[in-house]
């Protein structure tokens, strides 16, 4: 059986939001990327935990898993903000460019329904921080549906916390299409 997707959200997960006083957490260091279709001299500053990458591969490693972008950096969370971290190329949802001024125009977070068709009826172990309350009731429903599916929420001004692999870890090892590395 195939493992679970691992479906990995940049903004606010690899990179925290500025906490209110405009701070950001001590462990993240600063980087500026160039993303496809900005000009070299129009950065984008990010800040990234360089532990981040070790703790990915770590989950990685173990095969539980298949890990793939799940962001609007689409593209460019492979060729930018993985290699910062040291993680291989990966596979990303190719979601589209949506012309909404809310993350959650249906109530619900604006992948899901993308992610939703791209997963079909695969298992996955989605981190972001952006879910609602119908998200994860689509979780449950779609868990009881017989594709067990977990939602991780990092606090989106502290980023992935160990804890949350933690989570991811014990979950998926335990989700009856875990299989051995």
């Amino acid at each position: 059986m195939r493992p679970p997707y691992l479906l990995l959200d940049v903004d606010g997960v690899l990179i925290p939001f500025p906490h209110p006083d405009g701070s950001t957490p001590a462990t993240h260091a600063r980087h500026d990327v160039v993303p496809a279709g900005r000009s070299a001299d129009n950065p984008v500053t990010v800040w990234l935990n360089p532990d981040h990458g070790r703790l990915l591969m770590d989950v990685i490693r173990t095969g539980l898993v298949t890990p793939v972008w799940c962001t609007s950096w689409r593209q460019d969370a492979t060729t930018l903000i993985g290699p910062l971290l040291g993680l291989p190329a990966l596979p990303h949802v190719d979601l589209p460019r949506p012309q909404i001024t809310t993350s959650h125009p249906n109530g619900y977070l604006w992948k899901r329904d993308h992610v939703d068709a791209w997963l079909g009826d695969t298992p996955a172990v989605w981190i972001d921080d952006d879910f609602t309350g119908l998200d994860h009731t689509w979780a449950v429903e779609r868990t009881a549906r017989g594709m067990a599916t977990l939602l991780v929420q990092p606090d989106p001004h502290d980023g992935l916390q160990p804890g949350h692999l933690t989570e991811l870890t014990t979950w998926v090892s335990q989700a009856p299409t875990a299989r051995a590395a």
